[in-house]
């Protein structure tokens, strides 16, 4: 081997390194009326990075669209990933996508996975369950997925929320199939409700109505890709993308009907109209929405202390006008929003870590950011 080559080997394992070990930066700060904020930037390699968990030992788990799970540790990518993850269909909008650890993990083990399963016939939006041993997954079982089965690749949904319950709440996205979204005989463009092992409540609103789907808790959604709960005033929140405008904010309720695509403030692609109606009888009404579209995502209710002025406010990233949007609330009503971290890249998700600290992720570019609040 010659000196070059010696020098380009030992050029990648430096790089490698510094992709692994991801050194804090601050690259700026934002300072409001309630709180200044140091933007530390953890991580730069992520592609399409989509959901995030804590385990109980302080290990962050992130997921990759394309199929891969990254350990990291103090805040530091470890350079280790996850086995055993499944198969998913990484086509379009499809692929790895939600992750979230059950309530009590520390007594059953049990974490769950939202993602776009390969299926005979296409992909559906499914839900595992399955338990860590070392880094690898084991005792995997599929407890849930959407029919029917589509090749469309786009508008899978795929958040998974807990309530103080125990129940799951699962999102499966209209998949392009507008006209189903407001039959109950199938699963696409609603949000379920099931037991953590995938079991149906007797108690779900159409459990016991005809050929109805018995885990609908909602439906007339289009795609919803942020959900929270919030277990002071057990309140479901749920933002999902419109068309060409008409993104939504919405209280998600039982049984109710939230109108795609009967009414809708957006239009379609070609600019074209989809309905004349805005606002129905028998439709739930969206408690914001946005003309032109933001394209919301992940978001998250703020309960730590670490962020005076901030705590029960929602937080929602937003993929087409890159922001974080921090959304004030007047009991179950809109009152403001404020636009942080604006045109740093397309934000896909952001989550409270069990410490009490903001954590964001983002593609294009692929970064790691977490917000520390400043003393004063």
């Amino acid at each position: 081997m010659n000196s070059l080559s010696i020098c380009l080997i030992l050029f990648n394992l430096l790089f490698a390194c510094k992709q692994n070990s991801a050194p804090v930066t601050s690259d700026e700060t934002i300072d409001g009326s309630d709180v200044k904020i140091t933007v530390a930037t953890l991580y730069r390699g992520f592609s399409n990075p989509w959901g995030m968990a804590w385990l109980p030992d302080g290990r962050l788990l992130v997921t990759e669209r394309a199929g891969s799970i990254l350990i990291f540790e103090n805040d530091k990518y470890t350079g280790q990933k996850l086995t055993g993850v499944p198969a998913v269909f990484a086509k379009g909008q499809g692929g790895l996508m939600d992750i979230q650890l059950h309530p009590k993990y520390k007594e059953n083990g049990f974490l769950y996975l939202a993602y776009s399963r390969p299926v005979t016939g296409g992909a559906a939006t499914a839900v595992m369950r399955a338990k860590l041993q070392g880094n690898a997954l084991v005792d995997k079982q599929v407890i849930f997925q959407a029919a029917p089965v589509l090749t469309a690749d786009y508008h899978f949904g795929s958040r998974l929320v807990f309530d103080n319950d125990g129940y799951l709440y699962v999102v499966a996205g209209e998949r392009g199939t507008n006209k189903k979204v407001q039959q109950l005989s199938n699963g696409l463009g609603k949000i379920h409700r099931i037991f953590d092992d995938g079991r149906i409540p007797q108690n779900n609103p159409f459990s016991n109505q005809g050929d109805a789907v018995a885990s609908i808790w909602s439906y007339g959604h289009r795609n919803p890709q942020g959900m929270v709960y919030d277990k002071t005033h057990n309140r479901l929140w749920a933002v999902e993308h419109g068309p060409k405008g008409g993104d939504e904010l919405n209280l998600i309720e039982r049984g109710k009907n939230y109108g795609w695509p009967l009414v809708t403030y957006g239009i379609n692609y070609d600019g074209t109209q989809i309905t004349d109606k805005t606002e129905m009888s028998g439709v739930q009404n969206p408690v914001k929405y946005w003309v032109p579209s933001p394209a919301p995502c992940g978001m998250a209710l703020v309960t730590s202390d670490k962020y005076p002025g901030w705590k029960g406010n929602l937080l929602i990233a937003n993929l087409a006008f890159k922001y974080l949007g921090r959304i004030t609330l007047d009991g179950t009503k809109f009152k403001s929003e404020e636009k942080l971290l604006v045109n740093k890249a397309r934000i896909r998700h952001v989550a409270q870590s069990p410490d009490g600290f903001i954590y964001v992720i983002t593609e294009g570019p692929g970064l790691l950011i977490k917000l520390v609040p400043e003393k004063r």
